[in-house]
Parts: C-alpha cells; sequence; structure tokens
C-alpha cells in the first residue's frame, strides 16, 4: 500500500526515514538476527569473553514476598521475553488455523506433510547417532525451523521464487513451531506442580469464557496472562507455553464485516464533509471529536483483537526480543566447542538440520501428490520444494530454546550451539543458491 507523505513532518523523521524503511521490510528481521548471532560469536571468543558471560548470570528478582520471583538475566530472557515470542507464534497460528494456509484440507495438507517430515526425520537421525548416551535428550533440536531467518532469505530472492513457496515456507513453519511448542510441553518440562498446574487451568477457563462472552478488551486478556505465565513458571510445565495458550483465547472474529464498515464510516465521513469544521482557532470542535471516536470505534470493530495484538506485537518480537535472545543465546566459546566439533551433539543436530529437513520436507510431500492428497503450491516446482526444504534448515532461534531446555547449562549446550549455527549457516546458503538458479516464475 503507499504511503501518503504528510506535510510538515518533523525533521528528525525525516533523517530517520531510511532507519524506519530497513525496519519495514521482510527480510529485515532476519539481517540483524545474523547481525546479532555475529556480534554474540565475536563476543564470546573475545579478550571480554568473561563479561559475555557473567552479563547473562546476573540476578534479577521482581515481586514481593511468596510472589517474588529471582531469575539470571538468561533466564529472564528465556522464561520471561519468549513467552511474548511464543503468544505472537501462537496468534499466527490461529490466525492460520481459521482464515489462513490452514483453514482447509486442501490447502493444508502440503505443509501439514512437510511439516510432520522436517520434524520427525531430523529427529530420528539425531536419534539414531545418540540415542543410549547423555546427548539423547537433544533430539527436538533440529526439529524446528526459524521462520525469520527463512522467509528472511527467501524475501532476498524476490520474484525468483512464486509467492505461493513463500506462503507454503510460512505455513510449514507455523506448524513446525506448534510442534515445537507440544514437545517442549511434554518432553521437556519436569517436577510437575499439579496444583499450579490446577490454578493454571482455571485461569485459562476463565479466559475462554471471557472469549465466549464477547470479551474483547486486549489488556484484560494480558492481565489473566500474566498470572498464567507466574503459574505456569511455577508449575514445572516451561512458562512460555502459557503465551500459546494465552494466544487461543484471544478472539479473532470481528464485530462488524467490511460491507458494515463501509457503509458506517462513508455515512460519517460525508457528514464532516457536509459541516464546516473549521473555525479561526484551528481547534477541534466537541462534535467533530465525537465523530472521529465513531470511526475509531469501527475501525477496532472490523479488527479481531488477536490480529490487532498481532500486529502491534510483532515489530517488537522481530527487532527486540529475538535479538536479544540471539545475543544471549547464540554465544559459543569456539575454542571449547571446536574440541568437540565431531561429537554426537553437533554432528546429529548438524545431519539432522540439513539433511534431515531435505528428505522429510521433499520426500513427504512428494509421495503425498502423487497420491493425489496434496498439491504443489501455484507456479513452484520440486526445485522451489527442495530449496525452500533447505531453509528450513535454518533451526535457530528456535533450535537454541530447545537446547537450552535439554542441556541446560552443561557443556553439551555448546556442542550443540555449534551444530545449530553451522547447520543454519550451511542451510540458508545452499537454499539460496538453489532458489536463486531456479528461474523467475510468474505464478503467483
Amino acid at each position: 500500500m503507499k504511503k501518503i507523505k504528510v506535510s510538515g513532518e518533523p525533521k528528525i523523521k525525516t533523517i530517520l526515514n531510511p532507519a524506519i524503511r530497513f525496519f519495514e521490510l521482510e527480510q529485515s528481521s532476519g539481517i540483524l538476527l545474523i547481525a546479532v548471532a555475529v556480534i554474540a560469536i565475536i563476543w564470546a571468543n573475545s579478550p571480554f569473553a568473561g563479561i559475555y558471560f557473567e552479563l547473562w548470570e546476573k540476578i534479577l528478582s521482581f515481586g514481593f514476598g511468596e510472589f517474588r520471583i529471582e531469575k539470571t538475566l538468561h533466564h529472564w530472557i528465556n522464561d520471561g521475553l519468549m513467552a511474548v515470542f511464543f503468544f505472537v507464534v501462537g496468534l499466527e497460528i490461529k490466525r492460520e488455523l481459521i482464515i489462513g494456509e490452514l483453514s482447509g484440507f486442501r490447502k493444508a495438507v502440503l505443509p501439514v506433510v512437510a511439516a510432520i517430515g522436517g520434524m520427525v526425520f531430523p529427529a530420528a537421525i539425531y536419534a539414531a547417532i545418540n540415542s543410549g548416551t547423555d546427548a539423547s535428550a537433544g533430539w527436538g533440536i533440529p526439529m524446528a525451523t526459524d521462520i525469520a531467518f527463512a522467509i528472511g532469505v527467501l524475501s532476498l530472492l524476490g520474484k525468483r521464487v512464486p509467492v505461493s513457496l513463500k506462503v507454503f515456507l510460512t505455513a510449514l513453519a507455523i506448524i513446525d513451531d506448534l510442534g515445537a511448542v507440544i514437545v517442549i510441553a511434554v518432553f521437556y518440562s519436569s517436577d510437575i506442580s499439579f496444583l499450579m498446574l490446577g490454578l493454571g487451568g482455571i485461569v485459562i477457563l476463565v479466559l475462554i469464557l471471557m472469549n465466549l462472552f464477547k470479551i474483547r478488551y486486549p489488556m484484560v486478556y494480558l492481565l489473566f496472562g500474566l498470572v498464567l505465565w507466574f503459574l505456569f513458571l511455577k508449575s514445572g510445565i516451561h512458562a512460555t507455553i502459557a503465551g500459546v495458550l494465552l494466544a487461543f483465547t484471544i478472539p479473532a472474529k470481528t464485530r462488524i464485516n467490511a460491507r458494515q464498515f463501509y457503509d458506517e464510516v462513508i455515512n460519517t465521513t460525508k457528514e464532516i464533509a457536509n459541516k464546516n469544521f473549521i473555525n479561526d482557532k484551528n481547534t477541534v470542535s466537541p462534535e467533530l471529536k465525537e465523530m472521529v471516536y465513531y470511526i475509531e470505534e469501527k475501525c477496532e470493530n472490523v479488527s479481531a483483537p488477536a490480529y490487532r495484538l498481532e500486529h502491534k506485537l510483532h515489530p517488537y518480537v522481530a527487532f527486540f526480543i529475538m535479538p536479544v535472545f540471539a545475543l544471549a543465546n547464540a554465544g559459543v566459546s569456539l575454542g571449547n566447542a571446536a574440541s568437540e566439533a565431531f561429537s554426537g551433539v553437533t554432528i546429529g543436530i548438524f545431519l539432522g538440520l540439513v539433511f534431515g529437513k531435505i528428505i522429510g520436507i521433499t520426500l513427504l510431500p512428494w509421495l503425498s501428490i502423487k497420491a493425489g492428497l496434496g498439491e504443489m503450491p501455484r507456479g513452484s516446482t520440486f526445485r522451489h520444494l527442495f530449496g525452500a526444504a533447505c531453509l528450513a534448515g535454518i533451526g535457530f532461534t528456535m533450535s537454541l530454546f530447545i537446547a537450552n531446555l535439554a542441556f541446560g547449562s552443561s557443556a553439551l549446550l555448546e556442542y550443540s550451539k555449534l551444530g545449530i549455527i553451522s547447520a543454519s549457516l550451511i542451510a540458508g546458503i545452499l537454499g539460496y543458491l538453489i532458489l536463486r538458479k531456479s528461474g523467475s516464475t510468474t505464478g503467483q
């Protein structure tokens, strides 16, 4: 949509326009993540490495009495900020299930089948290499796909790839995220407190009832969501799961349809045009304010709370939460990790993300298309599908997150980071080169 230039823009906005345009680009979040990851690795291997590792172990406490929480900065990022990330992921999943690429059987078959293949094969490869060892808990690490990185690389290719492929990869990554959420909730939670879990269940029930009674104030849901996050934090179920569950309770239906919105807003703007609201003092009259508020109300009614929250939070997640997470988690001491570069952890993750993703995301969709269950994204070829499968091997954010859950502060975490970063780099380059040579397409 073309933006209208407003006369009399502040000079500071003119100066900041290049930065604003950068953050509006689709691939910007991926570029920023790469930059932050590089900074983290350089910092962790510089003379200031001690500062890097000590920083994330600083203790921060919030609350009072029984409701006081003391965690390291690293835990606040992984358990707190990432809960917001998973909340936005939950909103994306819900949107896709209701009106997106997962809302119908024919549309959903291929990305669902591809996502299943892209989770099962990498996990199986890792498990085959590390079964029966101390590293066996890391089987969930290569299952993940970093949607920001993958879509960012795809966006760099522009018209060389069809839009339908981007839609396919986005849907695949969203299902992948859902699979990761289930894996985290079931396999990476421990010491369950059924009291706290029960109280969390009551809060979820309240949230569902609020939805059923058509309560549409996002702040009310977010306040209950904060309580839910605290209860899950104390329950032993990973706190980020609270973000996904909260997202599923946010109303996703509009109060009025597009026709009603158009009619009511057009009538109001005509009324504004027919009246003279200009005065010598250049102030806004109470009557005009009332009409403006009426239009604002209609804008809210035609936009579901779930969509509004996703739209507002996405920039904060993409340009703050994920980069902060990358800075705190991507730093790996290469001197220590390189000595175990050929350990089962590193090899299992590398092969899982690079080869497991390619096999699963090309083989199962190919079989489903041959069986007549699914159909290739419009304008795409198997070469495009192969390239997308390579890009899905960029695990990064989600893989690092699961690695932290699987290995905690043990040395295995360093080896897993080496596998994740190297595999994500190779997968991204390979996918880019394959799709770059796929030729321009017209099928959108």
